[in-house]
């Protein structure tokens, strides 16, 4: 049996708690809060697992190694010395991202490129040329993080941010983050167990993510790929395994969800959204002022919503 290793998953400030629940009940170990990040552990599968149903994660990664620098040169030095031809081979791509919080260094885009040059001079001292840099759609992302002076080096095993789920085809103004909407739908209490009304939906974000919730559908079900699925190690029969199990978790919903909003060009690009993820039947969307709106029936309803505040929004007093 493959052995646990260390993971971070990263999110937005103030949901730190939320995500850390989500991978208890997914099944992680040794689970601890940070800032803007929950560190756990877990096997390959549970990597997988967690990059396709965590709500509120933007990125899952896989530390590799750690090491203290002072100099540029520890940088270069210390990542040159990792044995990169275990995670990529030479024909292909290579994309860096960086995170730095230290008084020696200052600027993140010069350590990911002090990082990057490590990397391709290994493959060309070894092999004689070097892989290219892609930073759209890499076959490998690495990422550095440096707080003061200690460096760790990992994987990026989630590719393009978790919040793009794949279903969003038509954007409105403005569009609320995919794990903002789930976070604050999960921080307001949502069960499934009642009738929900999101008065100024928009693109219908919250209303997607609220639907996934409720019928529990894996939220990333609808994303192209990802980064892992590059790796020379993936292994699709093990993917296959979790993707199937989450689906088999996906239960009915009984209640209505519905969203107004003011503009009709904006209601139809919801409607898009939502019907491109295959939820249209839970949920119904119409052009309707919430403050000309009376409640419907005497069920409970579950209202929350984003507001288009500032100089996008005018109510009169």
């Amino acid at each position: 049996m493959e052995s646990n290793f260390k993971m971070l998953a990263k999110t937005l400030f103030g949901l730190e708690e939320i995500l850390a629940t989500e991978l208890r009940k997914l099944g992680a170990s040794k689970v601890e809060i940070r800032t803007r990040n929950v560190s756990f552990e877990g096997d390959t599968g549970f990597m997988y697992k967690a990059n396709l149903c965590c709500r509120t994660a933007i990125k899952i990664l896989k530390p590799i190694t750690s090491f203290n620098v002072f100099t540029e040169e520890d940088i270069y030095k210390k990542v040159y010395d990792i044995p990169w031809e275990n995670y990529m081979d030479v024909d292909g791509s290579l994309a860096v991202d960086a995170t730095v919080f230290s008084d020696k260094f200052t600027h993140s885009k010069y350590i990911a490129l002090k990082t990057k040059d490590a990397i391709v001079d290994r493959f060309r001292d070894k092999e004689g040329r070097r892989p290219d840099v892609d930073l759209d759609h890499p076959t490998l992302r690495v990422n550095i993080h440096i707080d003061r002076n200690i460096c760790t080096m990992s994987l990026d095993s989630s590719g393009q941010s978790l919040h793009k789920r794949g279903y969003k085809v038509a954007n409105t103004m403005a569009p609320i983050n995919e794990v903002l909407a789930a976070g604050l739908v999960m921080l307001a209490g949502w069960d499934g167990q009642c009738d929900l009304l999101d008065p100024m939906c928009g693109s219908g974000t919250i209303l997607t993510e609220a639907a996934m919730i409720a019928c529990n559908i894996p939220p990333n079900l609808n994303r192209d790929e990802f980064a892992f699925e590059n790796w020379p190690d993936f292994n699709v029969d093990l993917f296959e395994v979790i993707e199937n199990s989450a689906l088999k978790k996906i239960r009915d919903f009984h209640f209505k969800i519905q969203g107004f909003d003011l503009e009709a060009d904006v209601v139809q690009k919801a409607k898009e959204n939502i019907n491109s993820a295959n939820l249209d039947e839970f949920i119904s969307v119409r052009k309707q002022d919430f403050f000309d709106s009376k409640k419907e029936t005497e069920r409970s309803l579950f209202i929350v919503f984003n507001p288009p505040y500032d100089e996008r929004i005018q109510v009169d007093a």
